[in-house]
């Protein structure tokens, strides 16, 4: 009969395991003699071997019978590791994808790349937290385990922190909220461990960690207090009517118009919704110089402050053409430039003294937003087939609907909202009305709308998203310009 090594038994650590020694070398680690036996057997021992004899076996600390082990709470921590190192590295996935490869900034583009970086090296974490709730047999696990920990304590807390803000209900909810008691409870474990024992060279890992501490706290610092407005928002827009022209028969004048715009400044936008629309208003003259008397009459009739005169008075006015200009969800890139050229026609004996033409356009910036590509699609309000979008005419009146999804390009925002629709609407005469807000038509009819919404949320929204409106306009005498009869 051969001599085998003498087999040794450590004293239980402070899980409950023991480590076992053949000869000079470790073979492994037991959590029970169920386990002792079976590493044993693998290595040629007799499966039915005597434990207790002495010329076998050399326990240490605690014979046989000491297993202190507890198998369903080592178990259940090490789920609960398992499991919330896993669900923040797919929540910094989520968060930091959308931003590194659609952001339209560079630096929104580098903090959505820290976030993807960040969820990769807590993916390594939650494989380390499989060896260190195990038989530890990397000398590094548990300091992977601990930065995994540490990443996930700000990430959390600020998420609940945003979210605390508007308390809007998100599926995300139930992932950064639970976060945050786990990233406490897992540092406070981590730490009670020393779980940085045994990691080589601790120094250079301890610099690791306050490197990637400071790294995060810069990329959400960023992330959530910087707003992108170093760059101006600057637009050329004109209006611009043309020579006039007579039928043959002099009955009818054409009048060109021109409708120019040019995004001056270093930040794209998408057009939200744009009307240019020409007024004819005819002009009353008085020898008796008593128009300064109607001014603050025609001032709250119209709402703001009306042109003054002493000899003359402005009419009503009337629509005469209107239309879109590039359309809702359309952009214009830093630099781009836009013209459209149209035609208003009118009868000759008209009795406008003067046309007007306004150009209006809201935007948004792309900086801030995108805008999903359904939002260019019509929707109209009069037509019974269009659903949701439906209304009686004699309820709501007929407008021609733009409706869409719009994201943040800081995806931190996204994941901690409710999500946030444009709408636009545009009528001829009317003219145009757009909001950003939470309001959905696939979830509530159109007449919901016209119960009112959240005046405050679509305020926050605007100053949010960087919503704005620019308008241009330009005027003609017609009784000089329009030809006249004979010559």
């Amino acid at each position: 009969m051969s001599i085998r090594p003498w087999v040794i038994v450590e004293p239980p650590d402070s899980r409950g395991l023991r480590k076992i020694t053949v000869g000079d070398k470790a073979v492994g680690s037991a959590w029970s003699l169920r386990e002792l036996r079976k590493i044993l057997s693998r290595l040629g021992y007799p499966k039915m071997m005597d434990v207790e004899d002495p010329a076998s076996i050399c326990w240490r600390g605690g014979n046989s019978k000491v297993w202190p082990d507890r198998p369903w709470r080592r178990r259940g921590v090490s789920a609960l590791m398992f499991a919330g190192l896993l669900g923040s590295a797919v929540l910094h996935v989520v968060i930091g994808w959308p931003d590194a490869f659609k952001a339209l900034t560079f630096s929104q583009r580098i903090v959505g790349a820290i976030f993807v970086l960040a969820g990769f090296l807590q993916a390594g974490a939650t494989l380390a937290a499989i060896d260190y709730c195990g038989r530890r047999q990397l000398k590094v696990s548990g300091a992977i385990t601990l930065l995994g920990a540490f990443i996930t304590l700000p990430t959390a807390a600020l998420l609940v922190f945003m979210w605390l803000e508007e308390r809007e209900y998100t599926p995300y909810l139930w992932t950064f909220i639970p976060l945050l008691p786990w990233s406490l409870w897992a540092l406070y474990l981590l730490i009670h461990q020393k779980s940085w024992h045994g990691t080589p060279h601790p120094k250079k890992f301890a610099a690791g960690v306050a490197a990637t501490a400071i790294l995060t706290a810069v990329s959400l610092a960023y992330s959530t207090m910087y707003q992108p407005t170093v760059a101006p928002i600057r637009f050329i827009l004109k209006t611009q009517f043309g020579k006039p022209q007579a039928s043959a028969n002099l009955k009818r004048v054409t009048i060109p118009l021109k409708l120019y715009v040019k995004n001056d400044g270093g930040i794209p936008i998408y057009v939200i919704n744009d009307d240019y629309t020409v007024w004819g208003r005819s002009i009353e003259y008085s020898a008796k110089g008593e128009g300064m008397k109607q001014w603050k009459a025609d001032t709250e009739e119209r709402g703001y402050g009306a042109d003054a005169q002493r000899y003359a008075q402005e009419g009503e006015a009337d629509v005469i053409a209107s239309g879109h200009f590039s359309g809702p969800g359309t952009w214009l890139d830093a630099g781009e430039e836009f013209a459209y050229e149209t035609v208003v026609r009118l009868p000759r004996n008209a009795n406008y003294g003067e046309l007007e033409a306004t150009l209006t356009m809201d935007f948004m910036r792309k900086d801030r937003g995108r805008l999903d590509d359904d939002f260019g699609i019509p929707w109209y309000s009069w037509d019974e087939s269009e659903g949701q979008y439906y209304c009686p005419p004699d309820e709501c009146g007929e407008y021609i609907i733009y409706h869409g999804r719009v994201r943040h390009n800081n995806n931190l925002v996204n994941v901690t909202r409710k999500p946030r629709y444009v709408t636009a609407f545009w009528h001829p005469e009317s003219g145009l009305s757009d909001f950003i807000s939470s309001f959905d038509f696939k979830k509530k009819a159109i007449t919901v709308y016209r119960e009112g919404i959240d005046e405050a949320e679509v305020a926050r929204e605007q100053e949010r998203y960087g919503v704005a409106t620019i308008t241009a306009n330009s005027k003609m005498l017609t009784n000089e310009l329009l030809p006249r009869s004979g010559g």
